[in-house]
C-alpha cells in the first residue's frame, strides 16, 4: 500500500460523515463504455455526435436514432459491480458513509447495495410514458425495436437526463445537502468537466478532499490528497474497520 492509500485509510478510519461523488470512471471499470470516447466502430454506425444525439431536441426529432444509439452505448443491463461499488456499500453499511452522488445512469450502486444514492443524471432503470406517465423497466426498453410507445400511444423516455435539461431539483438538493456536511469527500473517476456536475465540489466545507482519478484533474491542487490511479484499484485496498 502506496503512502496515498495510506492516507486515505487513515482519513476514513477518522471520519463517519463521508461523500463519496463519482463519474463515468467508476462505471468503465464495470465495462461500460464512456460514449464520449470515440472509436472506428462508432464513426462507421452513427452520422451525429454522441452530444446532439443524447439531446432532448434530437429525442423529440429522431426519437428512433436516439434509442438506436441508446440501446448499443447506454443499456447495460448485464455489468455488475467493481471493487469501488462494492467498497462504497461497505462503507455506507459499517456507519462511515453518508451518501454516493453519482453522475452514472447504470444503477451499479444499487446493485452493490448502496441504499443513499444521489443519481444526478437520472437512471436507464426508470423509463416512463411522457403522455400518461406508466413506468417501464429497462428490460422492456432493451428488447424492443425503434421508439418503444405505450399502450396510450405516447413515447416512453428513460428518466435519465439529457442535454438542454436541467437536473432534478430534489436530488441535486439532497446532494448539495450532503456534501455541504460531509466530514470527507472522495471524488473519483472524473474529470470534473461537466458541469453544473463538477460545480458541487464548491459545496464542500471539510478540509479533506480526496481526487482519486486514472488522469489529472483541474481540481487536484484543491485536494488534500490526489490519487492518479482506477478508482476500483484504490478503494479495493481500503480496510473497512
Amino acid at each position: 500500500m502506496d503512502d496515498g492509500i495510506k492516507t486515505l485509510q487513515q482519513w476514513i478510519d477518522d471520519s463517519h460523515a463521508i461523500v463519496f461523488f463519482g463519474g463515468a470512471g467508476v462505471s468503465t471499470e464495470s465495462g461500460i463504455p464512456d460514449f464520449r470516447s470515440v472509436d472506428g466502430l462508432y464513426n462507421q454506425k452513427y452520422d451525429w455526435p454522441p452530444e446532439q444525439i443524447l439531446s432532448r431536441t434530437f429525442f423529440d426529432a429522431k426519437p428512433e436514432e436516439f434509442y438506436r444509439f441508446y440501446r448499443d452505448k447506454m443499456l447495460c443491463l448485464d455489468a455488475q459491480p467493481n471493487a469501488a461499488h462494492k467498497k462504497l456499500a461497505e462503507l455506507e453499511a459499517a456507519g462511515r458513509l453518508r451518501s454516493v452522488v453519482t453522475q452514472n445512469i447504470d444503477g451499479l450502486h444499487q446493485k452493490a447495495g448502496s441504499r443513499r444514492v444521489w443519481e444526478l443524471h437520472g437512471s436507464v432503470h426508470r423509463n416512463y410514458c411522457m403522455r400518461c406517465h406508466k413506468p417501464y423497466s429497462a428490460g422492456e426498453i432493451k428488447e424492443g425495436t425503434g421508439a418503444p410507445k405505450c399502450g396510450c400511444g405516447g413515447t416512453v423516455k428513460p428518466d435519465v437526463v439529457l442535454y438542454e435539461e436541467g437536473l432534478d431539483s430534489a436530488t441535486l438538493e439532497g446532494a448539495v445537502a450532503d456534501i455541504r456536511g460531509a466530514d470527507l469527500l472522495i471524488i473519483g473517476g472524473t474529470s470534473l468537466a461537466v458541469y453544473p456536475a463538477a460545480g458541487l465540489i464548491n459545496y464542500f466545507r471539510g478540509n479533506r478532499l480526496v481526487l482519486i482519478n486514472k488522469s489529472a484533474t483541474p481540481y487536484d491542487d484543491r485536494a488534500g490528497l490526489a490519487i492518479n490511479l482506477p478508482i476500483g484499484e484504490v478503494l479495493g485496498q481500503i480496510e473497512v474497520r
